[in-house]
């Protein structure tokens, strides 16, 4: 058993144990490491526990009680003057009366929260989601009682599952790598999504915890697949046994690396020899990789692997101690095919890069996921299994098609989706033309008066702006109907496995944030589950409509996040011709459905153009379980800098403009509209 521990500790700081063959064949397995039937037991049982949480949170989605953090109300409250209600400023008896008003308005609320979700819509959606879920975890028990005990135990167990959190006095510490601030950021995110369950496994020695939680994940692999709920089950098991998301994560990463370098050790004529003698008993599996980059690492031909895939993998994962037999074992017939292990990785990855995303490019122009590896990185290096998606939401330049997005950290691998390059280089033209323009700085100082949602249902905005509303508005209406589009084809693409079979995270500003919005609601409108693990949306130009984010939040396994500015006033101003009555998400908190994370990032963002440089630290904020830290210093010293530039523009502009009476009354001129057209009619030839 010393020696296992050895292999543990040498795992994920990435030694290398020289043992025999025999060794590492026979190695340790669970049922080794869980020596007694009770350890066992307990294990199927935590399994059991942390899919109960999981399914309990999907219902509560559908819960017209459970309408999320009432801290979330006082961002929506306003002083009879229509100015903002600052909760932080308020004294107890004023916050007592404002939650009064705050309880009384979610009575009547209630009324028509049960009425929506007694709609044969979203009954149906609730209905199609639960029987999703209760298949997926069937299956992940039935696998794993197979190994730890017996199908019918495993069964029972979970019949009687009554998880129980850890007690609040037991403060949570989760055991990591070189845990960072961030991390720890990251953490408590975690422990809120995943709180700990109590279990005798938590008490076991760290390097068992770790080969516990990579047996399970090789379980979970075995099902053919590594959906958004299976990493959620592993993120609950994570915290229960008192580890942190970094071992995971890195656990994750070597098995990405193990797959896929056994799986190159295979020659296209292994594979066909192999098809070749067992023809009448072999599975048949076929995939078309013509023209893939990612599949010249191995000649893929159809049919079962040769055997040496799995004694590949044992070696190349035996570093944790589990041994080659248990390895093999674990992943079932996925060790045994080369082609399943293209399928989880979508044609190791090529799914997303090569000629299969061409037929899309007919309904959006130049729809394309962009790769965005690190440098120095190998094909094989670059594998994950999971995959992150950001979205730019408007262009200043053609490479922010990529550039805000890598931030984002090496536990995932990461994808920018590039669409209709032009028209969002023209709404970027104009947005940053507009925002830095004298007229809109007259008018933010008038309207910053009130709350940004006053100004926008009062439709208070003064007339020298009005005067330049044709000059975002047909940019933005344009970029608005091509990302409702984007966000249809890239539901399309997630739905035939673009990604392969693994949990994606999606991540978008402005526009992107769109994109996003579109895809999750044709998701749930599919019933399409499992796919999508986290999403974070910022500065949505959305509605904040409960029901339409009871959609969202039915078809996320994990993490929603909201993060909206009250001083977004450009966001205001492109919303102010359409219907406000359901609210706009990026303006406001979303209300009313249990498990969307609100996040007012007003003091990062005091307008919409900041959100570019803003993505990093706002991810930061909400600890974002994959972060670049390097990159996240970048940012934020280009988020400052955009700040300041923009500053002295408005000051300026702002200095050419003279006073249109004795009385002072300041205005914009035809004369200045007509400059500020031209010079976003210059900036689009350069695009």
């Amino acid at each position: 058993m010393s020696s296992m521990f050895h292999k543990a500790g040498n795992f994920l700081g990435g030694g290398n144990d020289n043992k025999t063959r025999k060794q590492e064949e026979e190695g340790e397995s669970l049922t080794t490491v869980l020596e007694t039937n009770e350890d066992r037991s307990a294990l199927t049982i935590l399994i059991s526990d942390v899919t109960e949480l999981m399914r309990k949170r999907l219902v509560d989605t559908f819960d017209p009680k459970e309408t999320g953090n009432q801290e979330d109300r006082f961002a929506t409250l306003t002083k009879d003057d229509d100015g903002p209600v600052d909760a932080n400023r308020l004294g107890d008896d004023e916050k007592s009366k404002e939650m009064q008003k705050i309880l009384e308005k979610q009575k009547v609320d209630l009324a028509k929260l049960e009425k929506e979700v007694s709609e044969e819509k979203m009954v149906t959606l609730k209905t199609s989601a639960l029987e999703f879920f209760d298949d997926w975890r069937d299956s992940v028990l039935i696998r794993v009682g197979e190994v730890v005990n017996s199908r019918k135990t495993a069964e029972n167990q979970s019949k009687q599952a009554k998880p129980e959190l850890t007690r609040s006095d037991d403060e949570p510490v989760l055991e990591g790598i070189d845990a960072n601030e961030q991390d720890e950021r990251s953490a408590e995110a975690l422990l809120k999504l995943y709180p700990p369950v109590e279990t005798a496994l938590r008490k076991l020695a760290k390097e068992k915890k770790i080969l516990i939680l990579h047996s399970v994940l090789l379980l979970l692999l075995s099902l053919e697949h590594y959906n958004a709920y299976s990493r959620g089950l592993l993120l609950g098991l994570t915290t229960s046994l008192g580890l942190s998301a970094t071992v995971l994560s890195e656990d994750e990463k070597k098995v990405a690396r193990g797959l896929l370098s056994a799986a190159e050790k295979m020659s296209a004529d292994d594979e066909t020899k192999k098809r070749a003698e067992d023809n009448r008993t072999a599975r048949r599996w076929k995939m078309g990789v013509a023209g893939v980059a990612g599949a010249a690492l191995i000649g893929i031909t159809g049919g079962l692997a040769a055997p040496l895939l799995a004694s590949g993998l044992g070696t190349v994962l035996g570093g944790i101690g589990l041994g080659a037999t248990a390895t093999a074992g674990y992943l079932g017939a996925l060790a045994g095919s080369g082609v399943l292990v293209g399928s989880l990785f979508g044609a190791y990855g090529a799914k997303m890069t090569s000629k299969a995303m061409e037929k899309y490019t007919r309904d959006v122009e130049d729809f394309a996921f962009v790769p965005i590896q690190k440098p120095g990185e190998s094909e094989i290096d670059a594998r994950r299994l999971r995959i992150a998606i950001g979205i730019s939401g408007w262009l200043g330049e053609k490479d922010d098609v990529v550039k805000p997005w890598r931030c984002i950290g090496p536990g995932q691998e990461t994808f920018a989706l590039r669409f209709e390059q032009e028209a969002l280089m023209n709404l970027g033209n104009a947005l940053t033309s507009l925002v830095t323009s004298a007229a809109w700085s007259y008018a933010k100082s008038e309207i910053i008066k009130r709350t940004v949602f006053a100004a926008l249902t009062a439709g208070l905005w003064p007339l020298g702006l009005l005067k330049a509303r044709h000059i975002i508005d047909n940019p933005w209406s344009t970029a608005n109907q091509r990302a409702q589009k984007a966000g249809e084809v890239l539901a399309d693409a997630l739905i035939n496995k673009a990604q392969g079979e693994r949990p994606v995270t999606l991540v978008g500003y402005s526009l992107g944030a769109k994109v996003i919005y579109v895809c999750l609601q044709q998701l749930a409108e599919r019933k399409a589950f499992g796919l999508v693990e986290n999403v974070v949306l910022l500065g949505a130009p959305t509605s904040s409509s409960s029901a339409d984010w009871r959609c969202i939040r039915s078809v996320v396994s994990g993490r929603v996040v909201n993060a909206y500015s009250t001083n977004d006033y450009i966001l205001a101003f492109l919303y102010q011709s359409i219907s406000i009555q359901f609210g706009v998400a990026g303006l406001s908190p979303v209300l009313n459905v249990k498990g969307i994370e609100n996040v007012d990032v007003g003091d990062l963002v005091n307008g919409h153009t900041l959100y570019r440089h803003a993505t990093a630290p706002i991810l930061k904020r909400i600890g974002f379980e994959d972060i670049d830290l390097q990159m996240l210093e970048h940012e934020e010293q280009k988020l400052a800098e955009q700040e300041k530039k923009e500053e002295e523009q408005r000051k300026a502009a702002e200095s050419g403009i003279k006073q249109q009476d004795a009385g002072g009354k300041q205005d914009v001129t035809d004369e200045e509209v007509s400059k500020l057209e031209q010079e976003v009619e210059e900036k689009n030839k350069l695009n």
